[in-house]
This record gives C-alpha cells, sequence and structure tokens, in this order.
C-alpha cells in the first residue's frame, strides 16, 4: 500500500514539474531560433529555458575587414584580399583579450580586439624554413601559410613574448613564431614530421595544436590514431599522448577471442580493431588536456588527460560520464532528420566550464567540472539562415563569458556570439557555489532557476542538499524524489529516521518499559496459577 502512495505522488509531483517546465519554455521557444531542452535522471529529454541567446553575428563587413582593401590602412594586403572568412577551422580566446582565427581557405591567421575588430592580418612567418615545398612570401622574407587548421596562443615562458602555434595542415608543420607587429609574425622554431621508426604515418598533416606549461607541443595529426603526436621545444619528437581506447564490443571480444585459434590466412582477413583518432582538444587553466573524438563512439568519446595520459574521468565500473545527446539517434523536429551526436570541438572557460560543439546536431553542450549538464543550445540547419543555427559548426570558443560558434561553410563565413540569458546566470551562480560544496548559498539561485523551468532536475538536487544541510530531512526526500535521485534518498531518509527516533526516544522507552513489566507480571502470575486472560469457554 505504501508503496502505491509513494509511487502516485512521485507521479504526481513529476506531472507537475513537468508541466511547469512546458509552461515555461513556451516562452522560451517564442524568443530563440531553438527549442531549449535538457536530460532528467531517467535520461528523457524534457523541455528547458535557453540558458543562452544570441547576442549576434559577425561577418567580415562587421569585423572591419575591409581594411585589408585599404590601401591607407596599416592592414593593406591588396585590392583584391578576401574581406570574408573562408572556411575557417579554428579560433583561439588570448587572454580575453583577443580572438585569434585560422582562415583557413583564405590561408591567413587574423587577430580581433575585444569588440571583434580587425587589428591583425598574417599571410605566413618571416624567417628560412625546414618544411619542403612551402611556398615562399612574394617578398621572399619567409613562406606562406597554406590551409592553417588549428591555434594556440600564449606567452612564452623563455622569452616573454606573445606567441603564436598553428597548424599549418597542408604545408605538413606546426609553426611557432613570435609576434612582431600587426602583420609579421617571425619563425622562431618548426615541427615536421618525424624520421623516427616510432611514427608510422607515411603523411604529417596537423589540425590542431596545444603547448603545456613546459612548451611542449601536442598536435593532432590526421590519420594517426595513436594520440597527439609531442615535441619538445625545440622540436623533437618524444612519442604519443592520450591515445583513445577500443571500444569494448562484443564483436571486439568476438574476435580477439577468434585470434587465439584462426590460422595466419585467416587473422589477416580479419578487420583491424583499432582506436579512433580524437578531432580537437583544448587545455584548462591548470594544464589538463581536454579531447573529443568526431566518430561516433561510447568509449573516450570526451577525455580529461593527466600528465601521464590517461583519462582521468575513466571508471573501472563503467563509464558513467555522458556527453552530447543520450541517445545513439535524436530526431531532430526543425530538420525533421535523425542524427548522431558527432562531437568536433571542446572549449574549456577559466571558470571550468566545459562547452562541446556537437557537429551533426549544431549544438553546444554545456557541463560543469563535474560534468553535469548545464544547457544545450544551438541547432542545424543545411541553409544556416537562421540566427543560432549552424550549417558546418567548426568550432568553439568561450570569449570574455560568451560562446562562440565558427561557421564554417561555403556559403556562409561568420561567428555566432552567445550570451547568457537570466536563466544561465543563474544556472551559473548555481552551480558555480554547488561545486563548491555550498549548498545552501546555493539555494536561492537554483530557487530562481525553478521559478523559470520548473522541470529542471538538478535544482531539486541541489535544492535537496540544501534541505540536508539545514536538517530538514523530509523536504529534502520530496526533492530527491522528484529528481528520480536515489542515493541522495536514501541518505535523506537514514537521516530522517534517526532523527524521528531521537525525538520520540523518551515516548518510544516509555511504551518498552510498559510491554515488558506487563510481559514479566503475566509471566509472574502465570506461575501462580493466576490467569487473568483466558480463552472463550473457559473457567
Amino acid at each position: 500500500m505504501n508503496g502505491s502512495k509513494n509511487s502516485l505522488k512521485r507521479l504526481i509531483s513529476l506531472l507537475a514539474a513537468g508541466c511547469m517546465a512546458l509552461t515555461m519554455s513556451v516562452t522560451a521557444f517564442a524568443d530563440e531560433p531553438y527549442n531549449s531542452y535538457n536530460y532528467d535522471n531517467w535520461d528523457a529529454a524534457i523541455p528547458s529555458q535557453a540558458g543562452y541567446t544570441v547576442e549576434k553575428v559577425l561577418s567580415g563587413q562587421s569585423m572591419d575587414f575591409s581594411k585589408l582593401r585599404d590601401q591607407s590602412d596599416p592592414l593593406y594586403i591588396s585590392d583584391t584580399e578576401s574581406t570574408s572568412l573562408s572556411e575557417a577551422r579554428d579560433f583561439y580566446n588570448y587572454k580575453d583579450e583577443e580572438l585569434w582565427v585560422a582562415d583557413t581557405s583564405n590561408n591567413r591567421i587574423l587577430r580581433l580586439d575585444k569588440d571583434f575588430k580587425l587589428t591583425g592580418c598574417y599571410k605566413g612567418v618571416t624567417g628560412t624554413s625546414k618544411a619542403e615545398g612551402v611556398e615562399s612570401l612574394p617578398d621572399g622574407s619567409g613562406t606562406v601559410f597554406k590551409e592553417p587548421q588549428g591555434l594556440f596562443v600564449t606567452d612564452s615562458p623563455t622569452t616573454g613574448k606573445q606567441t603564436v602555434y598553428i597548424a599549418d595542415y597542408a604545408n605538413a608543420r606546426v609553426v611557432r613564431a613570435t609576434v612582431e607587429s600587426a602583420t609579421e609574425l617571425k619563425l622562431e622554431q618548426e615541427y615536421l614530421k618525424p624520421t623516427e621508426a616510432l611514427y608510422t604515418s607515411k603523411t604529417f598533416n596537423p589540425t590542431k595544436v596545444v603547448v603545456d606549461y613546459a612548451e611542449n607541443v601536442y598536435a593532432v595529426v590526421k590519420s594517426v590514431n595513436t594520440g597527439s603526436v609531442q615535441f619538445k621545444a625545440d622540436g623533437s619528437f618524444t612519442g604519443f599522448y592520450g591515445a583513445n581506447r577500443v571500444a569494448v564490443t562484443a564483436a571486439v571480444i568476438a574476435q580477439k577471442l577468434w585470434r587465439k585459434i584462426a590460422s595466419n590466412e585467416q587473422i589477416e582477413g580479419m578487420s583491424r580493431n583499432v582506436p579512433v583518432e580524437y578531432a580537437n582538444f583544448d587545455m584548462d587553466d591548470e594544464g589538463f588536456i581536454y579531447t573529443v573524438t568526431e566518430v561516433t563512439t561510447s568509449t573516450d568519446a570526451v577525455k580529461k588527460i593527466n600528465p601521464a595520459g590517461y583519462n582521468i574521468w575513466d571508471n573501472v565500473v563503467g563509464d558513467e560520464y555522458k556527453f552530447g545527446d543520450h541517445t545513439d539517434a535524436v530526431w531532430d523536429m526543425a530538420t525533421k532528420k535523425t542524427y548522431a551526436t558527432k562531437l568536433t570541438d571542446i572549449a574549456v572557460s577559466s571558470d571550468g566550464l566545459i562547452n562541446v560543439l556537437d557537429f551533426e546536431t549544431g549544438r553546444v553542450f554545456q557541463y560543469d567540472r563535474l560534468c553535469n549538464l548545464i544547457c544545450i543550445f544551438g541547432t542545424k540547419n543545411s541553409a544556416a539562415d537562421q540566427r543560432g543555427s549552424f550549417s558546418t559548426p567548426n568550432a568553439v570558443e568561450v570569449f570574455n563569458g560568451k560562446v562562440l560558434v565558427l561557421e564554417g561553410s561555403k556559403t556562409r563565413n561568420d561567428i555566432t556570439v552567445f550570451k547568457m540569458t537570466t536563466f544561465g546566470e543563474n544556472l551559473h551562480k548555481a552551480f558555480e557555489l554547488y561545486d563548491e560544496g555550498l549548498y545552501v548559498e546555493a539555494a536561492p539561485y537554483w530557487n530562481e532557476v525553478i521559478k523559470r523551468d520548473g522541470g529542471y532536475t538538478y535544482a531539486h538536487v541541489g535544492l535537496g542538499k540544501a534541505d540536508l544541510k539545514n536538517h530538514k530531512y523530509h523536504d529534502a526526500m520530496e526533492r530527491f524524489e522528484i529528481a528520480n535521485d536515489k542515493d541522495d534518498y536514501d541518505k535523506a531518509f537514514e537521516y530522517y529516521r534517526d532523527e524521528w527516533l531521537q525525538g520520540h526516544f523518551t515516548g518510544i522507552a516509555v511504551v518498552v518499559v510498559i510491554l515488558v513489566v506487563l510481559w514479566i507480571a503475566k509471566k509472574i502470575l502465570d506461575k501462580m496459577g493466576i490467569r487473568i486472560f483466558r480463552k472463550k469457554g473457559e473457567k
């Protein structure tokens, strides 16, 4: 009977929360170009308020690319220089002061200020190159870039100068250069195809690059699936770092067993089970490298790698972390198509928030530092003619608290700037305090979240934690029940049971003493042959 009551109570709570979420989201849908949603503790997608909304879309015109054709401007290149992005692949936030862009098909690197205005343009590097077949700059002072796809900007701990690392894809090199002016990068070091036997790939086409505090260089290289290619600052090859694991499937296990008994001819005919290469990476302020794998996989889709090259999110009892959409295939109502998650880029903000870009759905999935899903925004649109929608979303970055998505289609090349909504601001503050264990302090912000989205699961978890801290155990149980948080519910129930027992101890003790006394008295009277209670019909 109690189980039926609890089930009914849970159903009513969920329906109430769902109705509130749906009511709140109707307003959001009217204001946003995409349907906002989130996942509950049952892994069901539910409507939600928008955590971010489009502030503006940056075109070449709004970023002052016309300077490149203005003969009176110091950034002038030529009368025919492109004044728009072309299939740009990457951008990088330098100290929230500058945004650098790898303008891939235009074979150049661009530099923007805080207001997204062009302040620098680099067509190549000055200095002597050791790379083979690289075209020279028109004035012969150096070499040009060819399809640059990755960027990393820092201050060199050795020279103290602003230093740019560029994955110069078609030139088969990674370049390290110091910033000399608004138009000149001076070549300091090249990282070329390793000649060691350990490097077995026939090609060396770097797509992304990051650099740690010791100036070790890590490059994602196309066709290399043994991890990123690692170099010392002086250009020497040191090995591979952070390779993905092979996803353990029934087919993989069966083939592994079969290999033990198969002939050499049979083994040669088997398909090879090898780890997939990851698509992109980023480094946080503490020096941890985060990677994403573009190929649909349940293993190592997103990793946080320690200095030894191992995923610290790896769980020996199974991967409990989920990134992207929680199902293998997602039906998108806007495009009437089914998508599978294809994570293409990752950006970790200075406050530890993890932003993962899904190429297939055009969505940004934002997580806190504990991998709890905060919000989802953006969408896919093949025409890409709607603010907040993308055709070819190539990169994501965080810049001064705003999330930027780089569109790299042939028909539309721009940068979409997302700003936080009031709902998003409350979410961020609540998660920030929650992650620090300040559950009571986070409660006011969770309450603001629930006012706008009554179905936001983690708000109920957060408020339940606050109730636990305030010794309101029964209230905490109700919160955890709504959120389907069984572990915390059990903990709250234990506290509630102990509190109830302590509060009623005297009464319980008195009843127990009376029952014991009556039982003893009955035994004594029975021995004396005196029976107070007689069976029916007994004299």
